[in-house]
């Protein structure tokens, strides 16, 4: 019995409590990759913006990379166990070693990869965890079995935590239909207004990604993986171009879908007018050279590239995503687009690239929307109130 009430989160052994103490809480944030993405952005963000009067927060992630770099230069305490599967026994007891070293307090897992590889050393040393819900594993577009196994996984980790926050409510609904959350504490995602500020100077980076002033120039700034449909947005980048020669594109994407793009992009002839540009530092500048930018994703939480690109006043089309759907008003700050339809981005596009005074409307509302709703300072303070309830 007691063995099953340890499994299902009723059995603590109270001598593991941690008690509030006068120095700092150690908080471990654990990401499955250390590369940038929507996930990562949100973490640099929460570190950033962290009381570290307070807080002390030390970083696990399973892949090497950009965002590890940044947190590094910041003085951040940061461990990598190189892994790439969702679920590898093979780390547990080098992740509960570090556990044990840094005497954390709080465990904080972002994305179900990450939870996956944390539940068991944390459990066992009685450490309380927080699962952020960056976008659920499970989505309709995938075959039913890879569906029902994903769905019982995220319903196993929502069950084995002792919070869950979801990014948006659409994703917290989600989780209360399919993975039986009670009690799911909504913060939306929010991103640095002072950099993302389209009132700042920037350099023109037009000329150096080939593009004239004339040019309409859509931009898609994500991980270049199925997620966010890369392949799509070049195939609509294609249609609306043969339309309206003025539409170009802007194509900063890195992933395992960086060969496959760059076969396509050759194969269709579209090396004219698309530039494909790996992972970039300037991410606020690049966005300033843009006139447009499209996420087609499949699923999402609550997506920061679209949060960055709508804080520097730029036009956005979307799929109807957790998360999005709350974000976008369909014709008052960007478009909203079915799934899987390259005919309709395309139009979205061309609708964007005709209508001057639409797009400059849409542009002023979405600045509007996230400047006043959606910013990380006021997320971090949300997230440090939770783990301030464990101590």
């Amino acid at each position: 019995m007691r063995f099953f009430n340890y499994l299902c989160g009723k059995y603590v052994n109270k001598r593991h409590i941690p008690k509030p103490m006068d120095k700092k809480i150690k908080v471990l944030e654990v990401i499955r990759q250390g590369q940038i993405g929507g996930g990562e952005s949100h973490l640099l963000d929460l570190i950033y913006f962290m009381d570290r009067e307070r807080y002390e927060p030390v970083c696990l992630s399973f892949t090497y990379g950009e965002m590890i770099r940044r947190l590094k230069a910041q003085g951040v305490k940061c461990h990598v166990i190189e892994s790439q599967k969702a679920f590898d026994p093979k780390v547990q007891s080098r992740v509960k070693q570090i556990m044990r070293q840094e005497q954390v307090q709080v465990v904080h897992a972002h994305g179900s990869r990450a939870a996956s590889n944390i539940l068991y050393p944390a459990r066992s040393l009685h450490l309380p965890i927080i699962y952020t819900v960056h976008g659920w594993s499970f989505h309709d577009d995938q075959p039913l079995l890879v569906k029902t196994l994903r769905t019982l996984s995220e319903r196993l980790i929502c069950r084995l935590v002792q919070k869950v926050i979801c990014v948006s409510d659409s994703n917290a609904d989600t989780g209360r239909r399919l993975c039986g959350l009670r009690q799911p504490i909504v913060i939306e995602n929010g991103i640095n207004m002072e950099r993302f500020n389209p009132d700042q100077p920037f350099p023109d980076l037009r000329p150096e990604f080939g593009f004239r002033e004339d040019d309409f120039v859509v931009g898609f700034i994500a991980r270049d993986t199925v997620q966010k449909a890369p392949l799509l947005y070049l195939e609509a980048i294609g249609i609306a171009h043969r339309r309206n020669p003025r539409v170009k594109a802007l194509f900063v994407a890195e992933g395992e879908l960086d060969a496959e793009a760059d076969r396509y992009i050759e194969k269709d002839r579209m090396l004219g007018y698309v530039y494909h540009s790996k992972f970039r530092h300037d991410v606020p500048a690049v966005l300033h050279a843009i006139d447009a930018y499209c996420l087609p994703s499949l699923w999402e939480g609550l997506p920061i590239a679209l949060l960055e690109a709508m804080a520097m006043g730029k036009a956005v089309i979307a799929t109807p995503t957790d998360g999005t759907k709350e974000l976008l008003s369909d014709a008052n700050n960007g478009i909203l687009i079915p799934f899987n339809n390259p005919m309709a981005l395309a139009d979205a596009i061309l609708v964007f690239l005709e209508n001057e005074q639409f797009r400059k409307e849409c542009e002023q509302n979405a600045r509007r929307l996230v400047s006043k709703r959606f910013n990380a300072q006021r997320v971090a303070s949300s997230v440090q109130q939770i783990y301030d309830t464990f101590l």
